[in-house]
Formats: C-alpha cells, structure tokens, sequence
C-alpha cells in the first residue's frame, strides 16, 4: 500500500524543497527547461545543475532525459518556477536561531570540537568546551563518528555559514531544572509556621499541589496561606 502524496497538478500545488520528477524539454547556454508536469515548465539554471562547476550544460543533460529536481523557488504572479538538481538541506538558514535544539549525527570529530550534521547546508560546531558541562580533554573521550546527539544553537554566523551548538548548555539547562522542581518541593518558612501552627489545633496540613498546578496557582496560594496562618495566629492570641 503505498503513502505517496499525489502529484502536483498546478502552480498552487508546488512549494520550495518538494522534489519531483521531469522530463528536459530544452537545452540552452544558461541552462535547461524541465516539464515537471504541471502544464508549465521550470527553469533548471546551470548553477544549479550540480556542486562543482558546469561549463556547458549539454555535459550534464540532454533533451529527453528523466532527472529529479527539487523546487528552488516559485513566483506565482510571474509564473515562474525555479529548479535545482542539488538536493536542498533539510534547514535553511533562516529557520536556524540561537536557542533552537536539534538532533544530529556526529560527523567528523577534531582536537578543537566535534562537527554535527542537523540538516543545515554544513555541519555545526560543538567547541571541546561545549561538549560537556565538566573539563574534556579530547572529543573522543565524549562523542564518536555516527552517534546522535541533540545539541542547542549558541550562535550563527549567516555571512559566514557558521553554525555553533553546545551539549553542556543543555545539560546546564536540565540541571537547573532539576533543582527548581527540587526547591519547590521544599516547604517554604510560612508553609512550615503554618503546619506547626494547624497542627496544634488538630488540623491536617493540605497535601502540595503537583508541579505545574503550584506554578500556575503560586501567588494565590501564597497569598491564601498568609492569610490562612494570619487568621491561626490571631485565634491563638485571642485563645
């Protein structure tokens, strides 16, 4: 059974990135027009024929041929389509920003830091620094070719296709995390005067919310317990 996505039809249905698959109606110097099907033909510039350099397009295609491209860009109102035969990165970059975390595959591993592929046009890299919280002297001694790690983006340099990730900064992250859940579920001052003060009354101290409800109805309960513990206070006074 197969999950295919049916094939465009139409202008409307083309977007960036969509791979298809076309028939090279015509050859010129700067490049090559492509039936993708759609009753419009797209434009296979020669840059965009491959990585290295092309000097005539008739050395890569001819007319006829079956190739698979990808959609470049597409202008609606013009009704122009642009084609690549350079199969795009899974990211451009425009959609990578400092913060975002990603997963990605250890590729090459150097005295100075470990290359991470996340999808982008060239891997990122995780600075020796980066890879761990405490002192590493060496990559290898935390990540190897081939592992997965999920790494988060501390800088990008757009003009110099640079990308920089960092592993502590997560584990930096988690461990703050971890603290604050283990703060909260520490009674504060007014929490342990207010038990003291229920229970020599004979009232059961109220079980701790779970988590997300004591941050979500933290002020109010604060702000109930001073005055559950002021009212205590003043019935003991009058007692």
């Amino acid at each position: 059974m197969t999950t295919d996505k049916p094939a465009p039809t139409s202008i409307d249905d083309i977007h960036p990135k969509m791979e298809l698959k076309g028939i090279v109606k015509k050859i010129d110097l700067y490049g090559a027009l492509v039936d993708i099907g759609i009753g419009r033909l797209g434009l296979l510039h020669i840059s965009q024929l491959s990585h290295d350099h092309v000097k005539n397009v008739s050395d890569v295609l001819h007319e006829g041929q079956e190739i698979t491209v990808w959609v470049q860009d597409v202008d609606r109102q013009k009704g122009r389509i642009g084609l690549t035969m350079i199969k795009p990165p899974a990211l451009d970059w425009k959609e990578i920003a400092v913060n975002n975390v990603y997963r990605g595959t250890v590729v090459r591993l150097e005295k100075f830091g470990a290359f991470v592929d996340i999808g982008a046009e060239r891997p990122g890299l995780v600075h020796v620094s980066e890879l761990a919280s405490g002192y590493v002297s060496s990559p290898s001694d935390v990540v190897s070719e081939g592992d997965e790690i999920e790494v988060k983006v501390i800088n990008v340099d757009r003009r110099k296709k640079q990308i920089d990730l960092s592993v502590r900064a997560l584990e930096q992250a988690a461990t703050r995390a971890a603290d604050d859940e283990e703060d909260e579920a520490l009674p504060t001052a007014m929490e342990l005067a207010l038990r003291q003060a229920l229970e020599s009354s004979g009232i059961a101290m109220p079980l701790r919310q779970s988590k997300n409800k004591r941050r979500a109805k933290k002020n109010k309960r604060m702000a109930e317990h001073e005055e559950i513990f002021a009212r205590t206070v003043q019935q003991h006074i009058k007692e």
